[in-house]
Parts: structure tokens; sequence; C-alpha cells
């Protein structure tokens, strides 16, 4: 075999790097996938205080809750829970404050656009670490109809048991009606 079709054996530094650039998830947000139709999504940035990044490092998160809104040309995420560092003092922060996400204009006119059609709505669906640095999927997603056609089929089988059982007495017993 040729000496130039063997790919060299990566440094510790490339090793290193790729590791840190590799994508780590701290939080997802399940419900969001099971409660919504996904339509589109956007990686965003978001503008943290120090002690919200050595608790996502922590790995303690949750995005159940939480939704963006866009207000004044940004956007914002509220109600996502990044709890307290144990280690913080006076400098820690508010577990659920509202959070700047960092897009482009242009996505976030985008956004703004689709959220004025009736029945879409920004959730977010995953919180992760790329290259040393917090980034969130957000999407934008229309309310599924699944989890009410659902319910809906449930309980017509439920009422239509005893019309079954009614029907099954009378063939188990020849058409007749049962005689005491």
């Amino acid at each position: 075999m040729p000496k130039e079709w063997k790919k060299p054996k990566p440094t510790e530094g490339q090793r290193a790097k790729a590791a840190s650039d590799a994508k780590k998830t701290i939080a997802r947000n399940k419900k969001a996938r099971h409660d919504y139709t996904i339509e589109d999504t956007w990686e965003a940035g978001l503008a943290l205080m120090g002690t919200e990044v050595k608790a996502l490092r922590m790995g303690r998160a949750s995005l159940v809750d939480a939704w963006v809104e866009i207000n004044g040309g940004e956007a914002w995420l509220y109600g996502a829970n990044i709890p307290l560092y144990s280690q913080g003092s006076w400098t820690n922060h508010a577990p659920t404050r509202k959070r700047k996400l960092l897009l482009h204009r242009a996505e976030i006119s985008r956004m703004q656009d689709r959220v004025a059609a009736k029945g879409y709505t920004i959730v977010p669906l995953e919180l992760y670490f790329i290259g040393g640095r917090v980034k969130v999927e957000v999407a934008l997603a229309k309310a599924s109809r699944s989890g009410i056609s659902a319910r809906r089929c449930a309980r017509s089988r439920i009422s239509a048991r005893p019309s079954e059982r009614c029907v099954a007495m009378s063939s188990k017993h020849g058409g007749n009606e049962r005689r005491r």
C-alpha cells in the first residue's frame, strides 16, 4: 500500500480540538416534539452569565416549560430553567430569567412573519455545547392535533364496548336472548 494512501494519525492537539468541537447535549425538550409539528429549525446562541454557564457544564437544565418570544426585533427565551450554581455567591443568576437569543436580523424577521400566521409558535428543542459555546436549537412549530384525536379515538372505543358486548353475547347464544 503506497504511503500517500495512509492517513496520518491525529496529534494530541487535533484530538482535543475534535473533542471540544463535538456537540454535547445538555437538555432536550421531548414534550415539544410530541405536542407540536416542527416546520423549521434554527441554531441560536445564548447570552448567559458566568454562573449559568458553570451550572450548564454540570449538566443541569430544563426546557420543558420554555418558549421563545420576539420583542422589539430581538428574540428572547422565557421559562428555561437553569438552576443556581452551587458555588456561586451574590453573583448567582435567577433560574428562570429571560435570556437573549443571538440570531441574525433576517432570521428573526423570518420567524416573526411566520409566527404572525395563526397557530405558529417558536419553541426550544435542544440546549447543547459546541466548541465551548452554549447553543439552543429553536423551531417554528404548529400545534399538533394528534393528542386530541387520540383522546377522541379512546373515548369512542370506550363508548362502543357495551354495544360490542351485546353483539358478542347474542352471537354466542345463537341469536336468542339469554334466559334466566
